[in-house]
């Protein structure tokens, strides 16, 4: 299966309406793609904190909708990278999707580890306490978020529910790109998935995005990375080397299920 890698910029002065047209004139220029991935809260700006409430939707919001006219116009999967969802109730998330080729909703994920680290994420939003994996055509899928990329216990408990691929959308500053670049080769390795990462490019707020979109094998091999700026990337993937790489080096079956149980 084609991958492709939008990496996104959300500068200050454009406003999320003209992003989403610019973004879709983007999309429909991919004609041959399997599936798309954007990154995270590319249509508000993850940095953009003091509009979070103005620039909220819901699952059938402007983001989400132009998003679903062109995955069935293409006929492909997109995973939309993520919106700030607006509940009936007022509460905001982080809210990843990935649509299906005829553009409804096949996976959703509302982003567990908000982050507060010269972020108003965490007082912001409410975190999400689901985590599902989705059974797709080409594999079980199953999307987190950014500062996910960080907890391993997550990572394990996606493995444990059968994930084989794992789609990372992230707005992951420059200056911990290396974080960026070693986290996802490590979670790849670690549980025997492909990892496929998109970040967010260019300047929000004053704080420089990395870029660096990338897709990582479960054998651990860096297949694309792009680069700092805008663009897109394409990359071909066999869905099938999960089982392959986990027969010939069995990990997955050699750990335990549970360490909590090992005495101190």
């Amino acid at each position: 299966m084609k991958i492709a890698l939008v990496q996104v910029a959300s500068p200050d002065s454009e406003s999320q309406i003209d992003r989403i047209k610019r973004v879709e004139r983007t999309l429909l220029g991919i004609t041959d793609a399997d599936l798309i991935v954007l990154p995270e809260l590319w249509s508000a700006g993850y940095f953009h904190f003091d509009d979070y409430d103005s620039l909220a939707e819901t699952l059938d919001g402007p983001t989400v909708t132009m998003c679903a006219q062109v995955a069935s116009k293409l006929r492909v999967h997109l995973h939309l990278g993520s919106i700030i969802e607006k509940s009936g109730s007022g509460e905001l998330s982080n809210t990843s999707i990935m649509l299906g080729p005829d553009g409804t909703i096949v996976h959703t994920y509302r982003k567990i580890h908000v982050f507060g680290y010269q972020s108003k994420e965490a007082t912001l939003l409410t975190a999400g306490s689901s985590l599902p994996v989705a059974e797709l055509s080409f594999g079980k899928v199953s999307g987190i978020t950014c500062y996910d990329l960080r907890f391993p216990g997550l990572w394990m408990e996606l493995s444990t529910r059968g994930a084989d691929i794992v789609i990372v959308p992230a707005a992951w500053p420059a200056a911990r790109r290396e974080h960026w670049r070693l986290l996802t080769t490590a979670r790849a390795v670690e549980h025997q998935i492909f990892v496929i990462a998109c970040n967010a490019s260019g300047t929000q707020e004053g704080v420089d995005l990395g870029g660096h979109s990338r897709v990582v094998d479960p054998a651990g091999n860096v297949l694309v990375e792009a680069g700092h700026d805008e663009g897109v990337v394409f990359i071909d993937i066999e869905p099938a080397q999960v089982q392959e790489v986990r027969q010939e080096f069995p990990v997955i079956k050699d750990r335990l299920s549970d360490y909590a149980e090992l005495t101190s």
